[in-house]
């Protein structure tokens, strides 16, 4: 390129050159001799033109990123908020990548997700979320199954005072939708856990910030999940990831040193109906950075770009096994992946279901967490404030989000925790749930979702509020409700899933919003995916229908067995004749 051009000149004219080839491939009009692709983008541009030469055709969203790469149009960003402009169906993909998601018409507005690694942030940060939501949002924000958070209802002309406003709190938005690796979870109470095999925190950080830094890593194929699992008592769902790394310690005798390593699981998608499953391999903590990276990598190469409904990394795994695929990987890492039996992993501590509510030791002696509870994930932004200051006066300044959507508080002294726990309780919120409300998860639902087929969130409210007063269980059961296919608050693997539908009210009347229910589902050493039991359940049905079910499982259960055994041994048609009993009462 001639000298007589300013650098700023030259990288526009490359960009713009750049740009069209782009273009061009992604109509397959390459041209024959084209240049090669360089630069962080030239990995994803390459699987682009592969599929093309195959034959096959791009999904609208790999032309939009070929079109303009999101990080490369913030200024159209900008200019569209100074405008209080909502986006078109491009920038409204595009601006995923900074975190932003309109959601009209569910609310004319952008719903904006955060980055917040191994869910843990400080109490100012959480402060400082609280007045930025204020000025911008909804008085209000969601935790999330990623142990995340959400603001809502902000308008198109506050987008760019959101994200900006977010890093200027030390956290980000970066790449929390849209074709990336979201929100990294880990252990909400690690370091502090009595029983982990590990910190997760660390590991979690590590690789957060790897993606922040590396700009090869966005614009996969679909999202991509990763999870760390530190052994602690609150389980992190990590075989609902894509990547689920898994506290464990390694016998010795088995060719390795023991110790303490992660074990490698791929391919969860709860949602498609599969778990992520062992392969076998095990590493060093500090190995999990750079062995994520090649997974990454290799599903980058060769995940599917035409097909959306099959492009998540699961679908490489069942079309090429296991074995195939570690060799990839294997291939991007330049050695050999460490393998060994089943036998040579130690029973695993289990964990505790109700560990992410109320009271609880920590392994800091004469210390305590403390977890609070949230009406369906819901918190208002003077509740927030309200908690930094409890961690602020009463704990150590941590927050820490659960993927059961809530908050733990930790650092409380013993003899401070009566007085932490009172002022949770002036906040409006508790620190104590009955068994249906501690499991109690839904996604965000018709109120803010276009894909929601029920209002989730209302619905959960109305199943709890009908069933506690009616049913005395002594032991948890998780009720998960979802609103679509997408399967966001994880209905397969609840002991109760209930996903919208609408159901058919026949030729005179529009249809209404209901269920299909679901039952027996599970993770971690239950994993198993649950079974069709109703279908077309109004929502206003749900209650009495869910009521029924649980006072059906207390009236036949074998001693104290928990809701998860009782419905997995018996058969579904079992299952609806003892549920219809209690119909009849």
């Amino acid at each position: 390129m001639s000298s007589d051009f300013s650098p700023d000149q030259k990288r526009y004219l490359e960009g713009f050159a750049s740009g069209l080839t782009a273009a061009r491939a992604a109509r397959g009009t390459l041209p024959k001799g084209a240049a090669e692709p360089t630069g962080p983008d030239a990995v994803h541009i390459k699987a682009q033109d592969a599929t093309v030469a195959k034959g096959g055709k791009l999904a609208d969203q790999e032309k939009i990123k070929r079109e303009q790469h999101p990080f490369d149009a913030y200024d159209r960003l900008k200019s569209q908020a100074r405008n209080n402009e909502a986006p078109k169906p491009a920038d409204n993909f595009r601006w995923r990548y900074y975190g932003l998601f309109y959601v009209a018409p569910a609310q004319s507005s952008y719903m904006c997700r955060l980055r917040i690694p191994n869910g843990i942030l400080k109490h100012w940060q959480l402060s400082g979320l609280a007045d930025l939501t204020d000025r911008c949002g909804g008085p209000y924000s969601h935790v999330t199954t990623r142990a995340n958070l959400q603001i809502r209802e902000i308008e198109p002309k506050n987008a760019i005072e959101v994200v900006e406003g977010v890093m200027d709190l030390g956290l980000c938005t970066r790449g929390t939708g849209a074709d990336n690796i979201r929100n990294v979870t880990g252990t909400p109470t690690a370091g502090i856990d009595p029983q982990e095999l590990l910190d997760t925190r660390p590991y979690a950080r590590e690789w957060h910030h790897h993606i922040l830094n590396e700009r090869a890593l966005y614009g996969l194929p679909r999202k991509f999940n990763v999870g760390f699992d530190g052994a602690g008592r609150i389980p992190v769902l990590e075989d609902t990831n894509d990547i689920g790394f898994q506290a464990v310690e390694v016998k010795g005798g088995f060719g390795v040193e023991p110790g303490i390593y992660f074990r490698l699981a791929l391919g969860g998608i709860t949602g498609h109906r599969d778990f992520a499953r062992d392969t076998g391999v095990i590493l060093k903590p500090e190995e999990a950075t750079p062995i994520a990276d090649a997974i990454v990598r290799v599903y980058i190469e060769h995940g599917d770009r035409t097909d959306r409904n099959k492009a998540r990394l699961k679908y490489v795994l069942d079309a090429w096994g296991f074995e195939k695929f570690l060799a990839h990987v294997e291939e991007k890492l330049g050695r050999k992946l460490v393998h060994v039996p089943a036998e040579a992993i130690a029973p695993r501590p289990a964990f505790d279901r109700t560990a992410h509510i109320g009271v609880h030791p920590q392994k800091q002696v004469g210390l305590n967490w403390i977890g609070v509870v949230f009406p369906v994930a819901k918190i208002t932004t003077d509740q927030m404030r309200g908690l930094a200051k409890v961690a602020q006066d009463f704990g150590d300044g941590d927050i820490r989000l659960t993927v059961w959507q809530n908050l733990l508080i930790s650092g409380v002294a013993d003899a401070r925790v009566k007085d932490a726990v009172a002022a949770i309780e002036a906040l409006g919120l508790k620190t104590e749930a009955t068994p249906i409300r501690a499991g109690l998860i839904s996604c965000t639902g018709a109120t803010g979702c276009r894909f929601a087929a029920a209002h989730t969130k209302e619905d959960a409210e109305a199943i709890a509020q009908y069933c506690e007063p009616r049913v005395r269980l002594d032991s948890p059961v998780n009720i998960h409700l979802t609103g679509c296919h997408h399967s966001c608050a994880q209905h397969y693997i609840g002991d109760i899933g209930l996903i919208a539908c609408k159901v058919d009210m026949g030729e005179e009347a529009d249809p209404v919003e209901g269920y299909h229910i679901l039952v027996g589902g599970g993770f971690g050493p239950d994993a198993a995916l649950a079974r069709d039991l109703y279908r077309d359940v109004k929502a206003v049905d749900a209650p009495r229908t869910i009521e029924c079910m649980l006072k059906g499982y207390l009236a036949h259960r074998d001693g104290d067995e928990t809701f998860l055994a009782f419905s997995r041994r018996h058969d579904v048609e079992a299952l609806k004749v003892m549920f219809k009993a209690e119909a009849g009462k």
